[in-house]
This record gives structure tokens, C-alpha cells and sequence, in this order.
């Protein structure tokens, strides 16, 4: 008997329209702009930058369904420029006929090489195309600056725990299939922490569970955590486009983050066995470096630089080298997250207060004019003091007491603390 055949849940449950789209509110709540250029069917190019499994693809078809513009989906990693151009060459010839443009979606965007994404600009600039593109790498880096000038980046977030389980909830109550069901899921914790929070992991292994899971004299499907965990673990080998790519470099991370040397040179391995890109791997060693690190170390930043440099020129195999070397460094150095929360609380406070006005002591006064409004007045050149310091006030009025970068306890951060401590005499408090 012929048996039939599925989409994998996480396809047979993606939303189709912005009331099923669950997370990434401060993008979609009703008062956020990219919710504004859809409902006012004003859309511009733009990128779609955040992690796995966050909903980039589901929401490019939300968008493209709500405002019925004709869709085009390319992967970055199976397209070339032919079948990048014969796309373009159709959204053109649409927008000429009916003044209507087309949305391109491209998956992965960050993997086009720089001819690949010079083939869009004209397209982009005239009208004819509107590109989502979407990408887990930071665009800053992966994006050619004309394209990227030319669109609005927005950054999706990694789902939260409860919105993890409002996917499931879904699944388990509206899927063709698991809806039939008599599921109980005794722990959903397995599915949240092996996830990476990645919604479509999550979703197929719910399903993989459920698949080898016989029901039992009550006719219920019981899910524990154990059978969870079973089924995350009955994955295929390293797959460097599919979730074993994020999972193994996630713990190639936490690795180096927890200070184990020995558990990032496997995970370093696991992932030259498979054929991972080693600039991938270097450029996720310069953000570990600032990120956890910073300056309790701050020649670590300093390998990780020579580290991507050097496997860019030397190349596979003796690049394992070199990646070792960097990655067990990595591990073994002290850590701080100072510098991290420093710019991520800065940046809240800047939303938070757009408008705030520099001091006048702080502004340049190059004109007869500003000197008149006070600009510069007041400033204390520094170097004009004993150890080239004077205590004045560098953060406008609002914020003026505001600790953004708190050196920690660890590494040459110690040092730094003890020294700003001294400076600042007690105005500025770092514990």
C-alpha cells in the first residue's frame, strides 16, 4: 500500500499571513515601521538579518501574500548570476507592462559574491524589483555597500521560550496530521534548549519524536523529555547549509565562552570535517573576542584579526592550524562581557531619548556665531591637567550619571577598573 507524503511540519504549519506570525514585535507591532509599509503597501528593499529559524522566509511570503505582488525566491546557494538575471529580466518586463514591481527573495544573500549582488542594483534602483534578502550574517560585512545603501535592515531576534511554545501549541492543534493526534508533551524544556531557538528545529524534531513514538494502551503519544532528547540526537551527519551548521557552531562558541579549549578544538574539528567555511569560522572567533572577552584580554581581538587574515591567505588544510591555535587562545583567555552590555545599554538609551542635544561644552565652535551661543565654552582641554585628566561631564544632562562600560574583576579589566576608580574619585561608581 502506497503510503503518503508530507512537507515537514515546520513547512505545513508556516504562517500565511501577520495575525499567524508569531514573534519579532518590535519590527510587526502596528506602530513599527516595517508594519507601516505594509499595511500602507509602501515597501521598500530591504534585509532581513537575524538567526535561524526566527521567520525571515515566512515573513518575505506574508509580505509578498498581503500585498500581492508577484514573488521570486532564489537561494543564494543553488542560484547563479543567469538565473539571478532571467528573474530580474521578468520583474522588469512586469513593471513595464502593468507599473507594478516585483519582490525577490534571496535566502542566504550573505553567500552571493560581489558580481552576484552588483546584478541587482539596476533593478533595485529603477523600481522593477523590491529585494528581500534575507541572512544570519551581520550585513555590515556580508552585503556590498551599494546594495546595502539601498535597503533597510531590519534585525529579527531569536524567539523567546513563549513564543516557542505558541509554535507549538500551533502545531499540535491546527497541523493536518499532529492535530489528529493525541499528544502529551510531558517536558517541552528538551525542545526550547536544543533548539538554539530555532522554530524550525524545534518543529522537526517535535515531529521526529512523535514519528517514533507508538501510542500507548490509551491511544496517547507521551513525549518526555528523554524521547525529546532521543530525537534531537537521531540527526544526520554535518550538514554545513542545514541546522547542524548552527548547532555545532553554537557549541563551537559556548565552548570557547565556557573556557574549555578542549570542547572548542572539537568542535573546531567537527566542523573542517564537514567542509565548513574557515572564514566563517575566524569571523565568529573577532565577535567572541570583543563580546566575551574584550578588553580582560584585549590582544585576543588582536589574533582573531590575524587569525582571519591568515587562514584567508594560507588556506585549507594547513588553515586547522591556525584555527586551532586561535580557538584554544579564545578558550583559555579570562572573560568579560563589559563591553557588550556597555554599547547594548547605550544603544537603549539612545532609542529611549532620540533627541538628546550634545552639551555646549562639548560641541566645536569654528564660527563667531556659535561662540556667541556658547558652544566649546566651559570645555577642560584635558592634557592641560595633572595625568592628562580633569573630572567635567562627557553625557548629556538626562544621562549624566549613567555607567555604561562597568569593567569586571577579570583579566587586565582589573587593572582598568582600578585605574578609571582612581580618575574619577568616586564620581563614577563601578561595582
Amino acid at each position: 500500500m502506497n503510503k503518503d507524503f508530507y512537507p515537514p511540519l515546520a513547512e505545513r504549519i508556516r504562517p500565511s499571513s501577520l495575525n499567524d506570525f508569531i514573534g519579532q514585535k518590535h519590527i510587526l507591532d502596528k506602530d513599527k515601521l516595517l508594519r507601516k509599509m505594509i499595511d500602507s503597501s509602501f515597501l521598500q528593499s530591504m534585509i532581513l538579518w537575524g538567526p535561524p529559524g526566527s521567520g525571515k522566509t515566512s515573513l518575505a511570503k506574508i509580505i509578498s501574500n498581503t500585498l500581492s505582488f508577484d514573488f521570486y525566491q532564489v537561494s543564494a546557494v543553488s542560484s547563479g548570476v543567469k538565473e539571478l538575471r532571467d528573474l530580474i529580466e521578468k520583474a522588469q518586463i512586469n513593471f513595464k507592462n502593468y507599473r507594478k514591481p516585483s519582490i525577490l527573495f534571496i535566502d542566504e544573500i550573505h553567500r552571493f559574491n560581489k558580481l552576484q549582488q552588483d546584478a541587482l542594483l539596476h533593478s533595485i534602483e529603477d523600481g522593477s524589483v523590491i529585494l528581500i534578502g534575507a541572512t544570519t550574517e551581520n550585513p555590515s560585512f556580508e552585503v556590498i555597500a551599494p546594495v546595502l545603501s539601498r535597503c533597510i535592515v531590519f534585525t529579527l531576534n531569536p524567539l523567546r521560550d513563549d513564543e516557542l511554545n505558541e509554535i507549538i501549541v500551533r502545531a499540535l492543534t491546527e497541523d493536518e496530521i499532529l492535530s489528529k493526534k493525541n499528544i502529551k508533551i510531558e517536558d517541552r524544556t528538551p525542545l526550547f534548549q536544543y533548539s538554539g531557538k530555532d522554530a524550525r528545529v524545534m518543529l522537526n524534531t517535535l515531529e521526529r519524536a512523535v514519528s517514533f513514538t507508538k501510542e500507548n494502551e490509551n491511544g496517547e503519544i507521551i513525549l518526555t523529555a528523554g524521547v525529546l532528547t532521543e530525537a534531537f540526537l537521531k540527526k544526520s551527519k554535518y550538514d554545513k547549509l542545514g541546522e547542524e551548521h548552527y548547532n555545532t557552531i553554537s557549541a563551537f562558541i559556548k565552548s570557547m565562552r565556557g573556557s574549555d579549549p578542549d570542547g572548542a578544538v572539537f568542535w573546531l574539528a567537527r566542523m573542517l570535517d564537514g567542509g565548513e567555511d574557515v572564514k566563517f569560522i575566524a569571523r565568529r572567533m573577532i565577535i567572541l573576542a570583543s563580546e566575551d572577552i574584550g578588553n580582560a584580554e584585549p590582544d585576543a581581538l588582536n589574533l582573531a584579526v590575524s587569525c582571519f587574515n591568515a587562514v584567508n591567505v594560507v588556506g585549507m588544510p594547513e588553515a586547522r592550524i591556525i584555527l586551532s591555535q586561535c580557538a584554544a587562545y579564545l578558550a583559555s583567555c579570562p572573560k568579560s562581557n563589559a563591553s557588550y552590555l556597555a554599547i547594548e545599554e547605550a544603544l537603549s538609551d539612545i532609542k529611549e531619548n532620540p533627541a538628546v542635544a550634545v552639551p555646549l561644552h562639548l560641541r566645536n565652535a569654528p564660527t563667531p556665531l556659535m561662540k556667541e551661543l556658547d558652544y566649546h565654552k566651559g570645555y577642560k582641554y584635558t592634557h592641560s591637567y595633572e595625568d592628562h585628566f580633569i573630572i567635567q561631564d562627557y553625557l548629556p544632562s538626562p544621562l549624566s550619571s549613567k555607567i555604561y562600560y562597568k569593567p569586571q574583576d577579570t583579566g587586565k579589566e582589573k587593572d582598568i577598573k582600578k585605574y578609571l576608580e582612581g580618575l574619577w574619585k568616586g564620581k563614577k561608581k563601578y561595582d
